[in-house]
């Protein structure tokens, strides 16, 4: 069984080391003499760096620190100035670019530091600038400027941020929300970049890779709206967890007192060009091939798995359950990898996130499966190594943390209630741990068995 969790590990391993920011980046960008070419799924796209007076880097994400280490080591000297905000530890040795880390998941003054100095940079851009954006997930926090007739304070922002992570709201739902009360979101990072060509490098944090969504869509057009983020207001009955001037500018905004943002037909999306250069199927099909590596009969389950985290184990634990018995999927040793962002619901006051909420979930149910316990792990990580407020990526589960947390004495259902997964996972030797890996493609799974 420690070889099968060891397994698992580096199943999870690879996934990550294929969607390296720095390594995409040498994959899709090359520089032979002026002209810097870059990949894309239909025909390359080409720029001819010395009809720009100036080139910028800038962008904002947990893996755009390594993003921006790929642009210098591409285009060196040329790069005339950047910035690229980024969470906390989540740095790189750049030369040229400088970082500004700042906070994540909820947004602090220097995020705010950071939204201006970046849209500062940006407002300077003219039709002889060339600006190589560098996007990834965590930028809705990283950058917060609120929109300028909304009176918001950073404050309210925080505020808004806590009480939609904690509704089990979708990221989605979040982003439209966060969206209509900014300034840079929604589209509106693109605006401010216009009249200068933008070359926008995007890595996928999120479920289905819809631009509009990634860091809440910078430089993409919004189709989502005022109306729908009152809606969204209304489904998870957070009125009172939101400061009032957030509803009345929500409101103001559905009543057309406020302008919408940018869509398709804006100007400044006619010089934005956005490409996606990885995503969570991608870590899952390196996954598959480590796991077929490593002897396993190999099936990618899905790329796109959301809902409740808890309620995701059960079904993890029902697949793991047929396969045991039944063979369904593949024939044994079986692999079963999937992928997508789940949701917790908060209603304690403990300690974790969606993937150790996930994993020990899974343990609580696994306990009372015995013909399971040698034949399955569950492994369930966060690719950018910090699940929630913690320092784990997520947790495994197996019959090693069923037998230390027996002997530790801890009551998995109770740690559960209250949503204190990182505390139950540790005393259970559960907890998955990678430091931050300066990536974030979602999460993955890994369901193990033998």
């Amino acid at each position: 069984m420690n070889q099968t969790i060891q397994d698992a590990r580096t199943i999870f391993q690879a996934a990550l080391s294929d969607v390296d920011p720095e390594g995409l980046i040498h994959q899709k960008l090359s520089l032979e003499g002026s002209v810097l070419t870059v990949q894309a799924d239909d025909e390359p796209l080409t720029f001819d760096l010395d009809q720009y007076h100036r080139i910028l880097v800038v962008g904002v994400g947990k893996a755009s620190a390594r993003m921006a280490l790929g642009v210098e080591q591409v285009l060196g000297t040329r790069i005339t100035d950047g910035l690229v905000a980024v969470k906390y530890g989540h740095t790189e040795p750049t030369s040229r670019v400088r970082l500004l880390e700042a906070g994540h998941p909820v947004p602090d003054a220097k995020s705010v530091e950071a939204a201006r100095s970046i849209v500062s940079l940006c407002r300077d851009a003219d039709e002889k600038t060339l600006v190589i954006n560098l996007i990834s997930g965590g930028g809705s926090a990283l950058m917060c400027c609120p929109h300028s007739d909304s009176g918001l304070s950073l404050e309210d922002k925080q505020q808004v941020t806590q009480a939609l992570l904690a509704c089990g709201a979708e990221i989605q739902e979040i982003n439209c929300i966060r969206k209509h009360l900014s300034g840079v979101k929604g589209g509106r990072l693109a605006q401010a970049l216009y009249p200068a060509d933008s070359l926008n490098l995007i890595l996928s944090d999120v479920v289905g890779d819809h631009l509009d969504a990634i860091a809440s869509g910078l430089t993409a057009p919004d189709p989502s709206s005022f109306s729908q983020a009152v809606a969204i207001v209304d489904k998870y009955t957070i009125h009172d967890a939101l400061p009032p001037k957030v509803l009345d500018f929500l409101t103001r905004g559905s009543k057309g007192e406020i302008p919408e943002t940018p869509g398709a037909s804006d100007p400044a999306f006619a010089k934005t060009r956005n490409m996606l250069i990885g995503s969570n199927f991608q870590a899952l099909k390196a996954a598959r091939s480590k796991a077929r590596d490593l002897g396993y009969n190999t099936i990618i389950l899905s790329s796109q798995m959301t809902g409740e985290a808890r309620e995701a184990a059960k079904f993890y634990l029902g697949i793991a359950s047929e396969q045991h018995r039944n063979r369904t999927l593949a024939p044994t040793p079986a692999c079963i990898i999937a992928g997508g962002e789940t949701t917790v619901t908060m209603k304690g006051d403990g300690t974790g996130g969606r993937n150790q909420e996930m994993a020990l979930a899974f343990l609580n149910e696994l306990k009372n499966r015995p013909e399971l316990h040698d034949h399955v792990v569950f492994l369930s990580g966060a690719t950018d190594g910090n699940d929630g407020p913690t320092d784990a990526a997520g947790g495994i589960a197996s019959a090693h943390g069923l037998e230390a947390a027996r002997e530790a004495g801890v009551n998995l259902q109770r740690y559960l209630d209250t949503n204190d997964s990182y505390n139950a996972l540790e005393q259970s030797e559960a907890l998955l741990k990678t430091g931050p890996t300066n990536t974030n493609v979602c999460d993955v799974q890994v369901l193990i068995v033998t």
